[in-house]
């Protein structure tokens, strides 16, 4: 048992000493209210906690009476428990098929390793809101090398494979990573000159500060197809909402990469997946969003014809354009909803009556509270509470892929894209012209734009936006209350963030102060960083800061 026990209020149970060996080797302690399970699969975790919420007994006393006879408990300790799974399958055919209980399969997650997905798949594998993510970073590995077998890092679609494009597919591919190869050392070169190291500073962290800023500058280069690892965590019903949008989805890629997650998710949670591919269930729910984006695909060219839905004549290609960002919905009664739900948990007024108070304020009064409410922050992880949930706002953005793609895995906002082509032009960082990359760039952008074309014509445009480069434009909505805005803007526009991003969400944040008139608002999100390479020059080599916080940890953890 534990080293000590707790104190009251809390009751304790007694275990035999039989008991209290085999509880060991599954919770975390024997005496305390609150436990962790170790050593269990996770659908046995679940099946234990949807018979203990039809149960009177605790969780400890529930597993010694009606799941240890199921266990192999004989052998080595520290090896994890062989438990009897049939039992927890049949808790879930009877929990899932007969009552609907789907909140049973949000009590227990997996980690799954999702490898060499393209960038459009990785789009779609982190749309849900209810999982993590940890995806391999453009910024910190290089896509110069090629695979033992030879090949880059790219998607190699079997349907393009299969086509008469599918020699000028891999060749097109081949020359984009060739030029990426190319420029990545030039790009490194002229850092280095322009951003020598300064006393203080050590080889290696002036030399990852290097490669990041190389990293992101060539980034551009990168077709959508080149693929990179997800480590995906979450519950098993969000496995289930994943899937089911997977299978729908017009990418080819996505419908058979969902074959084989669920593949391996039945290994491991096979109730919890199993309505993904019933007939009447899962498969009924696929083709319903299947049905839906058809039909409104069609919609749009219908309403709006072909430059409505895309076309090569939508807009002129044009390099250098930097992120746009609009301001197209906001309240303008904000700032006095806003302090209204501050006051409203620490009063014991209705919302309507504290609302009309709020009204006939004084704006200084409005101020002092909002600035109470702050409170003292003393670095953007010292967030305010939920009132600023209160009030919302909605973007409207075109910037480069690479940014979106940053921007997309915020999940405590709504974002919508539109289908990525090169009919909005692409961007070229400045330091790109200035260390003589720019023609090769721009042949870059060219290639990827006709084989987009030729792909366009033989599949349509979600299969040729693998030709799309990470430095080409999309277009996409962003929607998100104060307190997301807060969280998001601080986060992204730290000097170590990539520009293009700290661009939209520099932006975004001036549109709320200006636009808006949220200039309250906007004071609350004091940690935004305006500041640019004109103002501080080595924000141009944003990572650096990063670096000798990393390096002093190093030194601090081996002194």
């Amino acid at each position: 048992m534990s080293s000590h026990a707790v104190d009251v209020p809390y009751a304790q149970e007694t275990w035999t000493t039989e008991e209290a060996d085999v509880l060991r080797r599954y919770f975390t302690n024997l005496d305390g209210p609150v436990f962790a399970l170790v050593n269990l699969p996770e659908v046995v975790k679940g099946a234990l906690f949807a018979r203990y919420s039809r149960s009177a007994k605790s969780l400890r006393r529930l597993f010694l009476d009606e799941f240890v006879g199921d266990l192999e408990i004989s052998g080595d300790h520290g090896v994890d428990a062989t438990v009897g799974l049939a039992r927890a399958e049949q808790l879930y055919d009877r929990v899932f098929f007969e009552y609907g209980d789907d909140s049973v399969a949000q009590l227990g997650g997996v980690h799954l390793a999702c490898e060499q997905a393209s960038n459009l798949l990785t789009k779609v594998l982190e749309r849900g809101r209810l999982m993590s993510y940890m995806e391999k970073s453009t910024r910190y590995v290089a896509y110069d090398t090629r695979l033992p077998s030879g090949r880059y890092r790219y998607y190699r679609s079997p349907e393009i494979l299969a086509s008469p494009l599918g020699a000028r597919y891999v060749g097109d591919m081949d020359r984009m990573f060739d030029a990426y190869r190319q420029l990545l050392p030039v790009l490194y070169d002229h850092f280095s000159q322009r951003h020598p190291k300064v006393a203080g500073d050590s080889d290696f962290a002036h030399r990852q500060a290097l490669k990041a800023k190389a990293f992101d500058t060539v980034r551009g280069l990168l077709p959508s197809a080149a693929t990179s690892n997800l480590g995906i965590y979450g519950s098993g019903q969000a496995y289930e909402g994943l899937l089911l949008r997977m299978r729908a989805h017009p990418l080819p890629e996505a419908r058979d990469y969902s074959d084989l997650m669920l593949t391996e998710l039945r290994k491991v949670i096979p109730s919890w997946v199993r309505r993904v591919d019933v007939a009447d269930r899962g498969s009924a729910w696929s083709k319903y969003r299947e049905n839906n984006d058809a039909a409104m695909a069609d919609l749009v060219t219908a309403l709006f014809g072909p430059d409505g839905a895309g076309s090569a004549d939508a807009t002129s290609p044009s390099a250098g354009a930097g992120p746009e960002v609009t301001l197209v919905d906001w309240d303008a009664q904000a700032e006095v909803k806003v302090v209204t739900a501050m006051l409203y948990p620490y009063s014991h007024l209705s919302e309507e009556e504290l609302a009309a108070r709020v009204q006939v304020m004084p704006l200084s009064q409005r101020l002092e509270i909002m600035d109470k409410y702050a409170g003292e922050r003393l670095n953007r992880r010292h967030r305010p509470g939920r009132a600023l949930e209160r009030c919302g706002y909605r973007f409207d953005v075109i910037s480069d892929y690479g940014a979106f793609r940053d921007l997309q895995r915020h999940r405590l906002l709504t974002i919508e894209w539109q289908g990525l082509t090169p009919y909005h032009g692409y961007t070229m960082p400045d330091a790109v012209t200035a260390a003589g990359g720019g023609p090769a760039y721009a042949e870059v952008m060219s290639r990827s734009a006709a084989l987009y074309e030729a792909l366009g014509e033989y599949f349509g445009p979600t299969v040729a936006a693998y030709a799309v480069t990470l430095a080409h434009r999309v277009r996409y909505s962003v929607q998100l209350n104060a307190r997301a805005a807060m969280h998001m803007l601080e986060l992204r526009t730290t000097p170590q963030g990539h520009p293009e991003y700290r661009d939209v969400c520099q932006q975004m944040h001036r549109l709320i102060s200006e636009k808006a008139g949220h200039g309250a608002l906007a004071e609350m999100m004091r940690f935004v960083d305006h500041t640019g390479e004109e103002d501080e020059p080595e924000h141009s080599l944003g990572r650096l800061q990063a670096e000798r916080r990393a390096e002093a940890r190093r030194s601090s953890g081996a002194g």
